[in-house]
């Protein structure tokens, strides 16, 4: 990740405590000062650039630190990867459009991998305003509250609703009908296991073999359910009887 230059992180650790250099203030210990700089370090953190590299220019498409109170946990980088090659196979021409339904992790390695591809970030979290056109302001509690020029124009839709109860799937599922094209689309859920029957029933999906992870390790168990057959990709579908 990258770092604040020292200098800045001293300030910036003064700042949060408050007082001046030049103030006679109190010496904060050892243990509180790695503490504050560790903390720091972490919310300036800045993610992947589009040209590979940690950090990079103003350009770059970046990742912000979690916030656990939005229910939002980052995939890990093989999750990240295999979902987007996965999409990337499924885009047929230049202009097939993508639409990631609260799931910023895949927008940005889309972005680092497939820098031209068009795809919509679809988020509550209004720190990814950062990412201009591409962001679109979306609470799943008011699921076609959307501009009128998304509904029915993604070939794909990935979504990874941020609560596992049905009312929370039930209304990503109509985002799901509103962003869909009207023509074949491709429909990638990523959700806890608990909701298998309920994917199943109210948008036909099925588990692939695939299994999602986290960088910071859930207690519930995370699958990967779509509206086609893979087949040799991300492990096929598991049919069961």
């Amino acid at each position: 990740m990258k770092q604040m230059a020292a200098g800045a992180e001293e300030r910036s650790i003064s700042a949060m405590v408050g007082f001046e250099e030049d103030d006679d203030a109190p010496i904060l210990s050892s243990r509180t000062l790695e503490a504050l700089k560790e903390f720091l370090s972490e919310q300036n953190s800045l993610g992947i650039g589009v040209g590979g590299e940690e950090g990079g220019e103003a350009d770059d498409v970046r990742l912000v630190t979690e916030d656990w109170r939005l229910s939002q946990f980052w995939y890990d980088q093989v999750t990240a990867e295999t979902v987007v090659n996965e999409i990337r196979a499924l885009c047929s021409s230049a202009s097939s459009r993508v639409a990631c339904v609260a799931c910023p992790t895949l927008y940005a390695y889309l972005k680092k991998i497939e820098p031209n591809i068009s795809v919509q970030l679809l988020e509550y979290d209004k720190r990814f305003e950062q990412y201009g056109s591409d962001f679109t302001f979306y609470d799943y509690n008011q699921p076609e509250d959307l501009p009128l020029e998304l509904k029915h124009s993604f070939q794909v839709v990935v979504a990874d609703p941020p609560y596992l109860s049905k009312e929370c799937l039930e209304k990503v599922a109509q985002t799901i009908s509103f962003l869909s094209s009207p023509k074949d689309f491709y429909l990638l859920l990523l959700t806890g296991a608990v909701q298998q029957d309920r994917a199943a029933e109210l948008l036909k999906l099925h588990p692939c073999g695939f299994r999602p992870q986290h960088s910071n390790k859930l207690g519930n168990e995370f699958r990967l359910f779509t509206n086609y057959d893979p087949e040799e990709r991300l492990g096929g579908w598991e049919l069961t009887e």
